[in-house]
């Protein structure tokens, strides 16, 4: 069965490389844009559930424009999906930094007195054009302390301590930003900034990410544990974190309590314990 999140078709539009594979009106080559925006949802439908969210920068390749919203795929991980149009533009340079420390504001001039434009979350993508003292400067105008930015060229080691950066950021269903994110956004997020491929959901993560484990391997950093609907990053052989509805934020949780819990409550056992 086709998975829509990964089908670059809709019935009246498809990716031309499909033409063969899928019914559609027309196929097309997608054109290249970026997010204009802070932040904005990728939607199942036009009007439909939010499945994740995109940052400022990152790439969405779009087949078709229609009714204020465009049909594209994410770059980062081939999630197809509607975007409001007016949160798109083709005319939009590749970046050369992202934003690097869970949040940071867009100054209007390189002071930080000066009026913010915008507050921008970890991952933002942004091209450097200048610097002013304590500041970058961006394509766009902005002023952005140094210390926030990081090359896009230059990876995280260590998807945990990227993770735990998030602590205490709110619960929030398909959520892919500091304001809010989903255990699934944490793991990808995490992973991303160290430049290893991730897929944006969880059952797609048990699917894709790492190598099954016999049962009773102690946990080790960096492992992945994943139940129905959910997953979490080991910290420590003893302690995990993850973003989750129990404490509707991303926290740290003694895996075996976590695991009691979480079996208690109706949600399973662990499905699968898996090394990266």
């Amino acid at each position: 069965m086709t998975d829509r999140r990964n089908s670059f078709a809709n019935g009246r539009v498809a990716a031309a490389d499909l033409r063969g594979q899928v019914t559609a009106d027309q196929f097309v080559d997608p054109v290249m844009h970026r997010v204009t925006l802070p932040l904005t949802d990728l939607r199942a439908a036009p009007d439909g559930a939010r499945d994740r969210q995109l940052v400022l920068g990152e790439g969405v390749e779009v087949l078709e424009f229609r009714e204020g919203h465009a049909f594209g795929r994410a770059i980062r991980d081939g999630y197809v999906g509607y975007v409001p149009a007016a949160a798109l533009s083709a005319d939009v340079p590749d970046p050369t930094h992202i934003v690097a420390v869970p949040a940071s504001h867009a100054y209007s001039a390189p002071n930080l007195k000066s009026p913010e434009i915008c507050a921008l979350s970890f991952g933002a993508r942004l091209r450097v054009v200048s610097a002013s003292g304590a500041f970058f400067e961006t394509a766009q105008g902005w002023f952005l302390p140094k210390p926030h930015l990081r090359p896009a060229n230059a990876p995280f080691a260590d998807p945990v301590t990227v993770a735990q950066m998030f602590f205490g950021a709110p619960y929030l269903w398909g959520g892919n930003s500091i304001w809010g994110l989903d255990c699934s956004a944490l793991v990808q997020m995490a992973h991303l900034a160290c430049h290893r491929p991730c897929p944006g959901d969880s059952d797609q993560q048990a699917r894709d990410l790492g190598n099954a484990l016999p049962e009773g391997t102690p946990p080790a950093r960096g492992d992945l544990l994943f139940w129905k609907g959910h997953v979490a990053l080991v910290v420590d052989p003893e302690v995990m974190i993850h973003a989750n509805a129990h404490t509707m934020s991303v926290a740290y949780e003694r895996i075996p309590e976590a695991i009691a819990r979480i079996e208690a409550q109706g949600d399973g056992p662990v499905t699968a314990h898996k090394r990266p």
